[in-house]
């Protein structure tokens, strides 16, 4: 076997797997997804020619050969970890570190203008240079380039680690003398003109064909579950511009409610629940493993978390 052609991580992988002695809860230890981390024990069955851990009455039991391989590899991460700790743990207070962040209109305005504002007190000199989703790729993100992905994913892979922020609700926004809020039912929805707004993923977007329901996201694929179809007049991926067009003309801009409060003391708006069910959105944050050990990185994480959940 040549060891540069073996992929180290699942060294890891398998240490875990023997001290758990389950996929389910070494996928955890991990953070990572329990497909992964099958498709890591496939691999290190491969290359090891050997089951590692079959499944008895005991439950999932190591092989003759893993119980042999369990304190070598133990060792050898110990030995590793040690070597590649850092002089001096992270002090945010002094740090000068620059966050590369990915993040969508939506998160950028009402996850980030608070992360910013307790990063002003507890570690002024931290840096954050945020990315649309457009300028940022898969690889950007898992090979370090980008410290933290902040949005709405579909689909992930199975290499990053990743966790939800919050479950968000549905609100629409109209003009405060739209005659329809006064009778905001589900036809009076119907009857008006409508803007679009999202941004999901990663990468350059692509024009949208308003007759392609399935891609229109959360709030048409409800309407079409219902047989209905709204009036879009205007698509855009930004959430202060669906806003602001709500604001000044008479049409509404659905999104998700936490976007929505940004302007709930405008009296120049109303927000009003829809007329009909939408199922809340999750916003997620993503990042890569080689990231996931960092000080600095352990204590950014913690910092957002803290923050989101504050504002839930």
């Amino acid at each position: 076997m040549n060891i540069a052609k073996v992929d180290l991580n699942l060294l890891v992988y398998l240490d875990v797997l023997l001290r758990e002695g389950s996929v389910t809860k070494a996928a955890n230890q991990l953070s990572i997804t329990q497909p992964a981390m099958s498709n890591g024990l496939k691999r290190l069955r491969d290359l090891l020619k050997d089951p590692l851990l079959v499944r008895t009455s005991e439950g999932m039991t190591p092989t003759k050969r893993a119980l042999e391989l369990q304190p070598v590899i133990r060792d050898v991460l110990a030995k590793l970890e040690t070597s590649i700790q850092p002089d001096s743990d992270f002090t945010p207070a002094t740090s000068t570190r620059t966050f590369r962040i990915m993040a969508s209109d939506y998160a950028e305005s009402t996850l980030l203008f608070e992360v910013i504002r307790r990063l002003n007190s507890v570690a002024p000199k931290i840096t954050l240079d945020i990315i649309t989703p457009s300028d940022v790729t898969f690889h950007d993100v898992e090979h370090g380039k980008v410290d933290m992905a902040i949005n709405r994913f579909e689909q992930l892979p199975l290499s990053f680690h990743q966790k939800v922020i919050w479950y968000d609700s549905f609100s629409c926004v109209l003009k405060s003398d739209n005659p329809i809020a006064e009778n905001f039912d589900l036809v009076a929805y119907l009857n008006s003109e409508h803007i679009w707004v999202s941004k999901t993923g990663f990468g350059v977007g692509v024009g949208i064909d308003p007759n392609e329901v399935q891609k229109l996201g959360w709030v048409d694929a409800e309407l079409n579950k219902l047989g209905e179809k709204r009036d879009i007049r205007v698509f855009t991926r930004h959430y202060h511009v669906a806003l602001q067009l709500a604001k000044a003309q008479n049409l509404i801009a659905t999104l998700p409610s936490k976007a929505a409060k940004l302007y709930e003391n405008d009296p120049d708006v109303t927000i009003l629940a829809p007329p009909f069910d939408i199922p809340p959105i999750g916003l997620k944050m993503a990042w890569s493993a080689l990231l996931h050990h960092d000080a600095g990185h352990i204590w950014f994480r913690r910092l957002i978390a803290e923050v989101a959940e504050e504002l839930s």
